[in-house]
């Protein structure tokens, strides 16, 4: 591997609040270490385009606070061909960049490997995505700070449901895992969740509801990741219970893009500064197609297409708690 003389940092797919603290590490660490940084922006789409800029410590001042990125974020179907990534990689041979950070979710993450052992080029992983749903890592980049979003928005809608005596089913994101969804069901208090992992969970509702909620529940909070193929999301859901209780009043709340905005919280700024400097590290390191993760709050490196193939398993301890804790 060529000494790393200049890099590049970019953004993919859904944004997630950390992001630019990250992007602010991964510039700072490097420029600390004497290289070169260049911004990418609008992901891979900008690579394409050439639409790749100078950074400089001044160009990530007054962001740690920001949500969002910076770098902006773009789908890109023309990386997806071969000829989209060889027009990409000519773009960074002309810049003369060395190696690239990215900052993604499994999909970003994907075409970065493809990338990288397709020109032989080194690449480091960043994981943010409010999902949380990487393996190999106990923590995304924006998890935190979207978890918050939602109990502080069910806090504000258990005021109204206990006023009204009413049933509300909230939708949260999570296309494909359960993770935010789980987690603020519990720190909500919420009766119920409903998860893309778990088949059965509908039965288990409709027993809550025959039972415990008719016996002592004045209103009640269910959570519903909008991926469950069970459920069919909250709006489906809502429409069921209706349906199958019509004496219960139903409300539903999609909370949807609430989730992905607002200033990260410390938590977030934190690890995603730890991230962003460790990847530096580890393309000094000579490493590639890894990913920085955090696991019991130490840094740790797992290749990419580990990171993306296998599947990370919800607490099963989590979903015990919800049962123990809405009698």
């Amino acid at each position: 591997m060529q000494p790393i003389k200049k890099i590049a940092l970019l953004t993919s797919g859904g944004d997630a609040p950390g992001m630019n603290a990250a992007i602010r590490a991964a510039a700072r660490g490097a420029l600390y270490n004497n290289i070169e940084v260049m911004a990418v922006i609008r992901g891979y789409q900008g690579l394409i385009d050439d639409n790749i800029e100078p950074m400089n410590s001044k160009s990530v001042s007054n962001t740690i606070q920001r949500g969002g990125t910076i770098l902006q974020s773009a789908r890109s179907k023309e990386f997806e061909t071969t000829e989209g990534r060889a027009k990409a990689y000519a773009n960074l041979k002309k810049h003369g960049i060395d190696a690239m950070v990215v900052i993604g979710g499994d999909g970003t993450f994907t075409g970065a490997s493809v990338f990288g052992n397709e020109h032989n080029f080194p690449i480091v992983g960043i994981p943010g995505t409010i999902d949380n749903d990487l393996y190999g890592t106990d923590y995304t980049i924006g998890y935190d700070t979207a978890l918050n979003t939602v109990v502080e928005a069910v806090d504000k809608i258990r005021d109204t449901a206990s006023a009204h005596s009413r049933l509300f089913f909230i939708e949260v994101m999570g296309r494909d895992a359960g993770f935010l969804a789980l987690s603020s069901a519990i720190a909500s208090g919420a009766e119920a969740v409903l998860v893309p992992e778990i088949n059965t969970d509908y039965e288990k509702l409709d027993d809550f509801l025959k039972n415990s909620y008719k016996k002592q529940k004045a209103s009640s909070i269910v959570i519903v990741a909008e991926g469950d193929k069970i459920s069919g999301g909250a709006i489906k859901t809502a429409k069921r219970v209706r349906k199958e209780h019509p004496d219960y009043d139903v409300r539903v709340t999609i909370l949807g893009h609430i989730q992905r905005g607002g200033s990260p919280s410390a938590y977030d700024r934190i690890s995603a500064s730890r991230m962003g400097v460790a990847a530096v590290k580890a393309l000094l390191e000579g490493q590639s197609d890894i990913m920085v993760g955090m696991v019991n709050d130490e840094i740790v490196y797992v290749p990419i297409k580990m990171a993306v193939k296998n599947k990370k398993p919800l607490s099963q301890e989590l979903f015990s708690l919800i049962d123990v804790l809405s009698i």
